[in-house]
């Protein structure tokens, strides 16, 4: 049984060889960095007041759930570090847990005995054997694809996290631990401007990806090993078990840029490019409002 964290956080205010592959330390490798090397996270560990970072985020966007803050840690012992952690003591999909802690406002702690075989090794709480990949694909060939070698495909490109011995998640706002991603969820209008404020100044095209069933890795992975904002339309698992909703998606973002996603936010709103955004009316002529 999972104890309520009655800490208030702050408000408003994955051929087979592939996934196979380690390092020289024996670690399971990401499918997009294969050299084993880190992604550049400079400014990662700069101190950052997230709790006013997460108050204006509330203001400009509106949002219903707390942004989560994700972080791989090499050793479970780390976990005792952090303040008012919960660890769970069952067996859970990934997809439960940033729910407990959007929502419910918990600080959650998973080491590979809480998570299932899938989500431990796109999170590398587990390195992947040729018995798990065959027998992951022999369950997605009875789902989500045509037959083995189908599923086989999928689990080639996917990318997963570095190894390590447990997870660490808690509101943006708690100020816990330094995050190594931010998982901010919202309705398409909410996230299509947070995308347009991490562009405001240095732009660059982002680009995203849909993996099928396993969002997580389209989002969370993906923005962890490339270092990039990712968008991801949470999976049927996710919609299942972590009880994501049907308007919801959900944008991972490098602790890096979210002090620049504020500042454009805030640029945005100057300019009255606003959320909730005003409907003008399919029936009127825009070249007035277009003009401004």
């Amino acid at each position: 049984m999972i104890v309520p964290d009655l800490t208030t956080p702050k408000q408003n205010n994955h051929s087979c060889k592939n996934p196979t592959r380690t390092d020289k330390r024996g670690r399971r490798l990401s499918t997009i960095h294969a050299s084993g090397q880190e992604p550049d996270r400079r400014g990662a560990n700069k101190m950052t007041d997230w709790g006013k970072v997460t108050q204006d985020l509330e203001r400009l966007l509106r949002l219903t759930t707390y942004p989560v803050a994700y972080k791989r840690l090499e050793k479970a012992a780390d976990l005792e570090k952090i303040p008012r952690v919960r660890l769970l003591d069952r067996t859970a999909t990934f997809c439960q847990v940033p729910t407990l802690v959007r929502r419910g406002g918990w600080t959650v702690g998973i080491t590979r005995n809480n998570l299932s075989e899938r989500c431990a090794r796109i999170n590398g709480l587990a390195l992947t054997t040729d018995e798990e990949i065959s027998r992951e694909a022999a369950k997605f060939a009875t789902s989500w694809f045509a037959d083995e070698e189908e599923a086989r495909k999928q689990m080639a490109v996917y990318p997963v996290i570095p190894a390590g011995e447990a997870l660490v998640l808690a509101p943006l706002s708690s100020g816990k631990f330094e995050p190594d991603v931010v998982l901010i969820y919202g309705n398409p209008a909410q996230l299509m401007l947070l995308m347009n404020a991490l562009q405001f100044k240095d732009y660059e095209r982002f680009n995203f990806f849909f993996i099928g069933e396993g969002s997580c890795a389209d989002g969370l992975a993906q923005c962890y090993t490339t270092d990039k904002p990712s968008l991801a339309v949470p999976c049927f698992g996710e919609r299942r078990f972590g009880g994501v909703t049907d308007d919801e998606l959900v944008l991972a973002v490098p602790p890096r840029m979210m002090e620049k996603a504020v500042e454009g936010l805030q640029a945005l709103w100057d300019r009255g490019l606003r959320y909730p955004i005003m409907y003008f009316g399919p029936e009127c002529d825009p070249s007035e409002a277009l003009a401004r």
